[in-house]
């Protein structure tokens, strides 16, 4: 179904809405995925907060104009769906877990932060933790003093309990 002027003027301004606040753009070409693996990739994406949309490619351009994505418009040719988060790992993390399962979807390019990434780029960005696994790995590594030294003073105690008895 063609789009007239002012619903591509709309979708340009959604689009241009969300690469404001996004870190991430991921781009993949998504050629012969069946519609029922499409609605499993799609129901991912909200669950991460991942804006997930197969865009005309024309439109997309005019979206990342004058943003530092700008340089994604040159691999913006075929069939792609575009994955836009403001998390700087999930979009790049919801495609590149779709692609692992399913041969059809395949990872062309991304941009993150302004930086242009290849395949592997978005991989190595997938393979990143979340930024809540990160907060509490951080929050492990400074408790551990703490535990250990809470630890040590039980410790000392129950010995001293030991040789008073």
């Amino acid at each position: 179904m063609s789009l007239n002027l002012n619903d591509k003027k709309a979708v340009v301004a959604e689009v241009s809405a969300e690469v404001a606040r996004a870190q991430t753009i991921v781009l993949a070409e998504y050629r012969g995925i069946e519609v029922g693996a499409l609605t499993k990739l799609r129901a991912e994406a909200r669950k991460q907060k991942v804006y997930l949309r197969v865009l005309k490619n024309t439109l997309a351009r005019r979206a990342v104009e004058g943003t530092a994505f700008a340089p994604l418009a040159t691999d913006m040719t075929g069939p792609l769906i575009y994955a836009i988060s403001e998390d700087a790992v999930a979009a790049a993390k919801v495609v590149n877990d779709f692609a692992r399962t399913n041969d059809k979807l395949v990872v062309k390019a991304g941009n993150f932060a302004g930086k242009p990434l290849d395949k592997a780029g978005v991989v190595a960005l997938a393979s990143i933790p979340s930024k809540e696994v990160l907060i509490a790995q951080l929050l492990g590594v400074m408790q551990a003093p703490v535990s250990g030294f809470a630890r040590a003073l039980a410790a000392l105690a129950a010995k001293k309990e030991a040789e008073a008895a």
